[in-house]
């Protein structure tokens, strides 16, 4: 077989500790791959990027989706792309699909671990945020275990990034009041005056954020969505309502943590407010995945739900995408496109 030079991976080459950096990562030119049986050819068009990714690089059992990255390995990450050849009945030349794809530029792939984007729904980049995990992350979350009613408080941290920025407007067609933290002007702007929140709270402008939490939730907080964890998730427990609901999503203020700081021990608060904490991850609503689409669609369609995305252009971008998540670059879905899509 012979070399390829327009074909590239990108390798875990290194265990980051803290934030990862450039030299956790490794470009490799590689062969494009021959095709067997049952396989296709895939050209990356789109790669996501997301916080939750750090965990796989540390050393560890893998989790039950085997999603633990291998020194020396293509890092994953959930992907748009295209079929440029198919040896499979399932899809053919120029179908658009998606799944957790290896970061190269071609790729062979099992098919039947693959699933079709239907570009008519809305743009195939929202297979990757308001229609893909991030969006279903946000809708499940919230719906099913923050349950928001009609005229309650919910407040969601990280709440313009991918995740945050769905579900604050989830609640808002709830009928919720919203109050949303973020961690600049601009993120704060855009989710009052684009998204239409009740009130924003900058964190990073905020000298007592117990105050600030007070003083835009008088009626005190009956949800919490919590993307990010740390402090902020203590203060919002001394004004959690009876019976109030705190949704564990994200803990990004966290995740570079080697020894994770030890904050208030909730239980006692949560006996006092008969109050509910959850953790989830969304696959455990994979079986209401096609229908939370749908919904999610209608919306979208419908004018009521609105999406960003935080585009970088090239495949040599994906490590620096990914590393601009942890200083809160991004509002909306942080994405990289690779490649245009060629018309059939």
């Amino acid at each position: 077989m012979t070399k390829q030079q327009d074909n590239q991976e990108i390798v875990l080459a290194k265990r980051p500790s803290g934030v990862p950096d450039q030299s956790t990562f490794e470009f490799r030119d590689i062969d494009v791959p021959k095709l067997k049986e049952g396989e296709v050819l895939l050209k990356s068009i789109y790669v996501s990027v997301d916080p939750g990714m750090r965990g796989f690089m540390d050393k560890g059992d893998d989790d039950d989706r085997g999603n633990k990255y291998e020194l020396g390995k293509p890092i994953t990450s959930r992907s748009v792309a295209q079929v440029v050849e198919s040896r499979s009945k399932k899809f053919t030349k120029g179908d658009i699909v998606y799944g957790r794809l290896d970061w190269k530029k071609l790729q062979s792939f099992n098919a039947d671990k693959l699933e079709k984007v239907n570009p008519d729904l809305a743009p195939i980049s929202t297979a990757l945020s308001i229609l893909g995990v991030t969006g279903l992350a946000a809708y499940f979350g919230l719906i099913k275990i923050g349950n928001p009613q009609k005229g309650e408080t919910v407040v969601v941290s990280g709440a313009a990034g991918s995740v945050g920025s769905v579900a604050v407007q989830i609640a808002k067609l709830k009928g919720c009041k919203v109050i949303g933290i973020a961690g600049s002007k601009e993120k704060i702007d855009y989710l009052e005056n684009e998204l239409g929140i009740d009130k924003g709270i900058n964190y990073k402008k905020t000298n007592n954020m117990a105050k600030a939490l007070k003083d835009a939730c008088p009626n005190g907080i009956d949800v919490f969505f919590d993307n990010v964890g740390g402090e902020i998730a203590d203060d919002v427990l001394e004004i959690l309502n009876k019976n109030g609901r705190i949704v564990i999503c994200g803990q990004i203020a966290e995740y570079n943590d080697e020894n994770p700081p030890k904050g208030p021990r909730p239980q006692h608060a949560l006996i006092q407010k008969s109050a509910r904490m959850e953790g989830f991850v969304v696959f455990d609503f994979k079986d209401e995945f096609e229908d939370a689409k749908n919904q999610l669609s209608k919306w979208y369609n419908n004018g009521q739900m609105k999406y960003k995305e935080n585009l970088i252009e090239g495949f040599e971008n994906i490590p620096s995408a990914f590393i601009g998540l942890f200083s809160g670059d991004n509002i909306g879905k942080q994405l990289v496109k690779i490649s245009e899509i060629e018309k059939q």
